[in-house]
């Protein structure tokens, strides 16, 4: 695709951004909206293959539906002269997997901020059962402000079908494909919770647990070879962190976490110091797959012991040789030994019994404090292990979670029974947002899995799109399963459409102008209409403004004299500086803060002109600075007549000139 070609008759290819396993990558813009875009072109060899291009199409509109902070939007699916092409967001950044090699060894918070926005997307996109199944570091991208955004949403399926046909295509994606996806059966969500384990992985040891010089080789030991340990690469990765990665790449797809949620929360509290002695993560035992066994050899020799035993042998119709004297002497003995094992068998069986330990249930005590429970159990002859404390959503501070042994199973009397002791809601940290971007602060906040909402307040001082305030403090920290941070978002200054202004008087537009917050410059001409009646408007009625703009006004001066005597009008202007005045609390601000001034930091003046047209009656012009400003003041004065002016700041005249002439300034 060449430079400048238009795509759609819309998307204005820019240059060429790489080159993927389905699809050309490309910078464009969009013509329509004025942004820049990524655009993905189905590869040529592919374009001819209806079933991919089904695939492709039905993905992408999928994808669509994907509305997440960390998911690189899609904006658009369209075909061109046989071109498949898919509009996505533009994100200025790299893949991590050059975030990787550019900064490892990234700190242990940093991987885990990474990786709870990449499981935020991944838990949206499996609630709307989208399943990634190409799950990579080159499929993550990270912007200049740190945001990780996922990709290929929509091309994901079309890909895992022609994985293994391409190995040059597979080798960047096989070393983070789940066993089920080697074997070729069917991905499912728990599919991508392996792709998540081994790019945690990579994100603590910078490189990928499996390699080889061929797809399949990489992929067999998959299915065959254990996850190598990352404590062996560096032994101060806490135990807890290692099992989230152990977990979530077991072999076994029920041995991994049920949800990307599920695995979120585990790794939100893996640096944790109460899960300093957590013991290594062992996955169930693996199920029987039709593999060869080998006999037992006790089993066995047990088989040979009976064959050669006579008592199990079967008996001869033959007629014994020997006589039935010694016959029936060899059954009595048989009789007197038979009774001897009896009777050592129930003296073993009287001994355990006697010495066996006595059991005793174990009583539930959720809901009672330490005190309570340790009462409690003493009175079922239990006594207390360890106290250990962990959140809860149901159970209050304080108060016991649960026990180990659970209750009402059986324990020995006298056993240690461990305590399980509420610290009440997770709670999380709230930082300072005001200031920043509203994209970035929401997905800072969703990742902690904390509700955010969003209104709009317009603002002549914050960017648009950047945090005005925030309702929860900085520092403070809250529940997110019950509280809800709400961001004011800057609009930009405020905007309105003009009302028709001709017709009405002086004082109902100086009003108008009041109520907007907008400027009124007048102009005067003679007109049939009554005196200080509006003529005119500039710009028209309907116009957009924003707040603080200037609207001149044309007002009739009345009727054109006829009289010859009239004396001739002089035109004319004149310039006058406005000092700005601060305000002392913002002196005193100022000199502890580099921040502009506040929006409350403005001077509001009013300008009083005498003239032919005006008295000092009314405000000819009232604005608001927030500076030093000029203003250029018009007069019309009669030949031989003078004019004045007075400006106002609080009630207090600032300026004024009483004898302004054409020629005096």
């Amino acid at each position: 695709m060449r430079p400048n070609y238009v795509l759609g008759g819309r998307y204005r290819i820019v240059k060429a951004l790489g080159e993927g396993g389905m699809a050309n990558v490309y910078l464009a813009h969009d013509l329509i909206l004025d942004r820049d875009v990524s655009v993905k072109l189905l590869r040529l060899d592919l374009r001819d293959d209806p079933h991919t291009i089904k695939r492709f199409q039905r993905e992408g509109l999928a994808a669509t539906e994907l509305v997440h902070p960390n998911i690189v939007s899609v904006y658009d699916v369209g075909e061109e002269n046989g071109m498949q092409y898919m509009v996505m967001e533009y994100v200025k950044g790299m893949d991590l997997k050059a975030y990787i090699k550019k900064h490892f060894p990234i700190p242990y918070q940093e991987v885990i901020n990474i990786m709870e926005q990449v499981l935020s997307a991944v838990a949206v996109a499996h609630e709307h059962n989208i399943i990634h199944r190409d799950l990579k570091p080159q499929n993550i991208l990270i912007d200049e402000n740190g945001v990780t955004k996922i990709t290929d949403f929509g091309i994901a399926v079309a890909l895992s079908e022609n994985a293994l046909t391409q190995t040059n295509t597979v080798l960047g994606s096989v070393h983070y494909l789940s066993p089920e996806q080697v074997r070729g059966g069917m991905a499912t969500k728990q599919s991508d919770i392996y792709s998540l384990g081994i790019i945690l992985y990579e994100l603590l040891t910078g490189t990928v647990p499996f390699k080889g010089e061929t797809a399949i080789s990489i992929a067999i030991k998959h299915f065959q070879s254990d996850i190598p340990s990352v404590r062996e690469f560096d032994p101060r990765i806490p135990q807890a962190l290692e099992n989230v990665v152990l977990k979530a790449s077991s072999k076994r797809p029920a041995d991994r976490y049920e949800t990307v949620t599920d695995m979120a929360n585990d790794l939100e509290t893996s640096l944790s110091p109460r899960r300093a002695s957590e013991p290594k993560f062992v996955p169930n035992s693996e199920i029987d797959d039709g593999e060869t066994k080998v006999l037992d050899p006790a089993a066995l020799h047990s088989q040979v012991a009976q064959d050669e035993d006579p008592l199990t042998q079967k008996k001869d119709d033959t007629p014994p040789v020997k006589p039935k004297k010694k016959r029936r002497h060899r059954r009595r003995l048989r009789y007197i030994l038979l009774g001897l094992a009896v009777i050592l068998l129930a003296a073993v069986g009287l001994a355990f019994w006697l010495g066996r330990p006595q059991s005793v249930t174990v009583p539930d005590v959720s809901g009672l404090t330490v005190n309570e429970a340790q009462q409690k159990l003493s009175d079922n002859n239990l006594n207390t292990g360890s106290i250990k404390r962990q959140s809860s959503v149901d159970i209050k501070k304080n108060l016991i979670i649960k026990t180990s042994p659970a209750a009402e199973q059986t324990a020995k009397k006298n056993a240690k029974v461990s305590l399980y002791v509420s610290t009440g809601p997770r709670l999380v940290k709230v930082g300072n947002y005001v200031g920043q971007s509203y994209t970035r602060s929401e997905a800072l906040l969703k990742a902690k899995g904390v509700t955010v909402r969003r209104q709009n307040e317009s603002s002549n001082e914050v960017p648009i799109g950047n945090v005005l305030q925030q309702s929860i403090e900085n520092g403070q920290r809250i529940d997110p399963k019950n509280t809800t941070v709400t961001l004011t978002v800057s609009a930009g200054q405020r905007q309105l459409q003009l009302a028709d202004l001709t017709g009405k008087s002086k004082a109902q537009i100086q009003r108008y102008a009041t109520r907007e917050s907008i400027n009124i410059s007048y102009r005067y001409k003679y007109n049939n209409r009554a005196k200080d009646t509006a003529i005119d408007q500039t710009p028209g009625a309907g116009s957009t403004v924003r707040e603080g703009s200037t609207v001149v006004v044309t007002l009739s001066r009345g009727k054109k004299p006829v009289s010859k005597s009239e004396p001739k009008i002089e035109d004319f202007n004149v310039d006058v500086d406005i000092p700005f005045e601060a305000s002392s609390s913002s002196s005193s601000d100022s000199s502890t803060s580099n921040s502009s001034s506040s929006s409350d930091d403005v001077n509001t003046v009013q300008i009083y002109i005498r003239d032919h047209d005006h008295d000092y009656k009314t405000v000819y012009k009232q604005l608001t600075i927030a500076q030093d400003t000029q203003v250029s003041i018009p007069f019309a004065v009669a030949s031989g007549k003078n004019g004045g002016y007075k400006i106002i700041r609080d009630g207090k005249v600032i300026l004024s000139d009483n004898n302004v002439t054409k020629n005096s300034h």
